[in-house]
């Protein structure tokens, strides 16, 4: 996001690029730790992927160094742009782990509950990313790639509503007395060997 902005939008002191991050939320749909941006901006200093160029200082506020992304910092975007895009990184998935080792064993009554909690912090995210993605767009703050980008999150988000959905219909028709509360049966036999 540092380097981006850099290459894209010139010479920035830490508190614009803090100020692009804030107004695009990026920290919320991107992962981007808003809060360390100054001490990634000294890391990537020290890298040799950005130079301080000058500092500024305007009436009482605090003095402001001013960076440039270097020849090095370029390369380095560049890499991390293709790895990006041409990754597929879905990360881990706790909860894909949780429902298929610990199964829905205990008080379905209290798994449903905290599904329903978890669908209903997606389906509030997916909006406030609308929401915020159609304001960015209106004042003219973000152009029409960086509101395709935001509208992946938001579908992201969206999909996981519908299968929090799905996956409520298939828990209510599971039977109250499930052998074991979970899938053991299916591809795993008893001696612990795949099937």
């Amino acid at each position: 996001m540092v380097l981006g902005t850099l290459a894209r939008h010139g010479q920035q002191h830490g508190h614009q690029i803090r100020r692009i991050a804030e107004i695009t939320n990026v920290g919320e749909w991107g992962g981007v730790s808003v809060g360390a941006l100054y001490r990634e901006l000294r890391g990537m200093e020290g890298e040799g992927l950005v130079a301080a160029v000058r500092t500024e200082q305007v009436g009482r506020r605090p003095a402001r160094t001013v960076y440039e992304i270097t020849g090095e910092g370029r390369l380095e975007l560049a890499m991390l742009r293709e790895r990006a895009i041409t990754a597929l990184h879905y990360g881990p998935d706790p909860l894909g782990v949780a429902l298929t080792f610990a199964g829905v064993a205990g008080d379905r009554d209290e798994l449903a509950g905290w599904l329903r909690a978890r669908r209903e912090i997606l389906a509030i995210a997916a909006g406030e990313i609308q929401a915020d993605r159609e304001r960015l767009t209106a004042r003219g703050h973000i152009g029409v790639v960086e509101a395709a980008v935001m509208h992946r999150a938001e579908m992201l988000a969206a999909a996981e509503v519908r299968w929090h959905d799905e996956f409520a219909k298939t828990l209510a028709g599971l039977p109250e007395d499930l052998p074991g509360q979970q899938s053991q049966g299916q591809g795993i036999p008893s001696d612990g060997k795949p099937g």
